[in-house]
């Protein structure tokens, strides 16, 4: 017996460390597979806009050719893609590309260990959760200040939750020098001071717990609150002395490279750019994140009354099962178990039905699209994924079955999805590109409702079935992975839209180098660089015009002051300067004089002004546009004052020396 009691024990080790292999093996793949899908769209795509913009400003960092107000309200941001720059291949696209996506890799790896080892989720869950936030990445992972900034936000999230839970005063400190930090990676990151109120919260929470143990138990200083006041006002001091320590010291940095009255007048400027580019002012921004809450609530309520439809068909069909069911004065039941049992059956079918009718009916009413390449997919499911987090947030928030631990981490993921918005003009799409905690944790609590949730009675006869609200729930979310997945392998960000068809390249321009991008572009681009190859144009400043900054990067010509003039934060006043100052630099001191490239609606214009015909004329809307365009009209002036003429024209790109 004990021969084989040993060999049994001998055979389940083996067993066991079989397992243990196999599941090391699964996790091993699981992070690879995270590490390399944001890297998927590297070689996809040119855009006009964005991408070229933020890699113009990270290779020709500085004031020479930056607009200071840019660079120092994204000084972190920048520096770090400056140094991108100078690593091997850092002055392709394809390089930075996959430079600047490694962050999305580090951002789905960090939030996936921290959920597994922290929160303790099951794996393949906090997989799911991280494919699902990578997918929904659709800002270009060249706008380093937006990746960089949710880096360190989530390194923050994880000191901070560490600090609290396990009294741990040196990650309360970290946390508050990673958001002081975050303050120089862009400035808006200011709001996120606001996670002091997850401190504050917490330590109401610890104290409310304390207070509820047996009075025997509960120190005097429990009672009085004194204890919660002494604990929050350490907490507090901890995380500001980090925060404004990271604050001082890197303001004292830029004040040896620039002189911090630079820095002032930058950052001034940014505060009064809402003069013209009104999407960016308070009112502006809060409205474009509440609107789109407010406009999902059409779905919300008509969902909801669906689901209140079926808590009453079950409530009715239980009564019924337990009629058929329950015992006569005579002590015979009425029915069989095989009747209650059928209805039993009968009622989830029939609310199966219903919530594949759901999926049809949203359909139809271009609740989603199929249109993976566009915003289309995810305009409307993206809201509702970010509702349902912070409702079920809320719910674990107030559970009395909750852990303290629990509560934290939902109402820090309320601040995060809430303060993520903030200070840009995207309304709440920012917060769908930072879901790398937000999502497992959604998935994670909906899978344990699925799996634990039963019927709750209420009073003597009314049961409020659990199965429709999980029918439903299956129903949202299933429809809401499946078109972020989608969404997440064809989307690939260019210009107001996605790209389409990309199976072209370009051979005469090394930046552009194994890039695939849309036919039409690859024309273009390759008749501009050919251009500027033949005429020596590398390396000679450019002022670009019409919403083409990206031109700078790819033909490498640094700007002569801002590689998107025509931006509504760039103040027509500063413009004005700019272009003086050129003037006395080509007059006085002989400098050359910068190459003007101008999107073709922009040359049409010139065309016309002299009297020339077009075969595609411009609309009365464009030319009225152009007309009260101040900018444009002082780039006109400054062009006839320094006789530039055309001398290349494409379909898109006009250039003017």
């Amino acid at each position: 017996m004990t021969g084989d009691t040993g060999k049994r024990a001998a055979e389940m080790g083996k067993w066991n460390m079989a397992g243990r292999t196999r599941g090391n093996l699964i996790e091993n793949l699981m992070i690879v597979v995270m590490a390399f899908y944001p890297l998927r769209h590297i070689t996809q795509g040119i855009d006009f806009w964005d991408t070229g913009y933020h890699y113009a400003n990270f290779q020709y960092m500085g004031m020479q050719h930056m607009d200071p107000m840019w660079l120092f309200s994204t000084y972190l941001a920048t520096a770090a893609g400056n140094f991108l720059t100078r690593l091997p291949n850092g002055d392709t696209l394809m390089g930075m590309n996959l430079y600047t996506g490694l962050f999305a890799s580090v951002l789905a790896l960090t939030g996936y260990f921290f959920c597994t080892r922290k929160l303790k989720m099951p794996g393949w869950i906090a997989f799911l959760g991280e494919m699902t936030a990578i997918s929904l990445c659709w800002c270009p992972t060249a706008a380093l200040y937006n990746y960089l900034t949710y880096l360190l936000f989530l390194a923050a999230f994880i000191f901070l939750y560490e600090g609290l839970t396990k009294e741990k005063k040196g990650c309360l400190t970290a946390a508050g020098v990673l958001l002081g930090a975050n303050v120089l990676v862009r400035f808006p990151n200011l709001s996120q001071m606001a996670m002091i109120v997850a401190v504050w919260a917490y330590d109401l929470i610890v104290w409310l717990e304390d207070r509820r143990r047996k009075p025997a138990e509960v120190h005097r200083s429990v009672r009085d609150g004194a204890g919660f006041w002494r604990r929050t006002l350490s907490h507090t001091g901890w995380c500001l002395l980090g925060y404004g320590g990271a604050l001082l010291l890197l303001l004292h940095y830029i004040h040896i490279c620039y002189g911090i009255e630079e820095y002032i007048t930058g950052i001034g400027r940014l505060f009064s750019m809402t003069d013209k580019a009104v999407d960016y002012k308070p009112t502006a921004m809060m409205m474009g994140i509440v609107g789109r809450y407010v406009e999902s609530m059409y779905w919300v309520v008509r969902m909801g009354v669906i689901l209140l439809g079926g808590m009453v068909l079950f409530a009715a069909a239980g009564c019924l099962e337990r009629l058929l069911a329950g015992d006569t004065d005579s002590g015979e039941k009425r029915l069989g178990s095989g009747i209650v049992r059928l209805i039993h059956i009968l009622v989830r079918i029939f609310w199966a039905g219903v919530c594949a009718v759901v999926v049809v009916w949203l359909y139809r009413r271009d609740f989603f699209s199929f249109l993976y390449y566009s915003y289309d997919s995810i305009w409307h499911s993206g809201p509702i994924f970010l509702m349902l987090t912070m409702l079920i947030a809320l719910i674990r928030i107030f559970h009395r079955n909750s852990f303290r631990e629990e509560k934290l981490i939902s109402g820090m993921l309320i601040l995060t999805i809430i303060l993520t918005s903030i200070g840009g003009n995207n309304g709440i799409f920012p917060s769908l590109n930072n879901l790398f905690v937000a999502a497992p944790y959604t998935l994670w609590e909906s899978w344990r409702f699925l799996r634990y949730a039963g019927d709750r009675r209420i009073g003597k006869g009314l049961v409020l079935a659990a199965f429709p609200v999980k029918g439903m729930l299956v129903t949202v979310t299933g429809l809401c992975l499946f078109q972020f997945g989608a969404f997440g392998t064809k989307f690939v960000f260019a210009e107001s839209t996605g790209i389409q068809e990309a199976d072209s390249y370009i051979y005469n321009n090394a930046v552009l180098k194994n890039i695939r991008m849309e036919p039409h572009k690859a024309q273009w681009m390759s008749e501009l660089s050919e251009y500027a190859n033949e005429n020596g144009l590398q390396g000679k400043e450019v002022i670009p015009y019409g919403k083409i900054p990206s031109v700078s990067y790819y033909l490498q010509m640094p700007a002569a002051f801002n590689p998107w003039p025509d931006l509504d934060s760039y103040n027509p006043e500063v413009m004005e300067t700019d272009l003086a100052r050129q003037e006395t630099l080509i007059g006085e001191k002989g400098t050359e004089k910068p190459v003007i490239i101008l999107e073709d609606k922009f040359a049409l214009y010139l065309e016309e002004k002299a009297g020339e015909e077009s075969l595609f004329p411009l609309s009365g809307e464009e030319r009225a546009v152009m007309e009260a365009d101040p900018k444009w009209a002082l780039l006109m002036e400054f062009m006839d004052r320094m006789g530039y003429e055309e001398t290349f024209r494409n379909e898109k790109f006009a250039v003017y020396q």
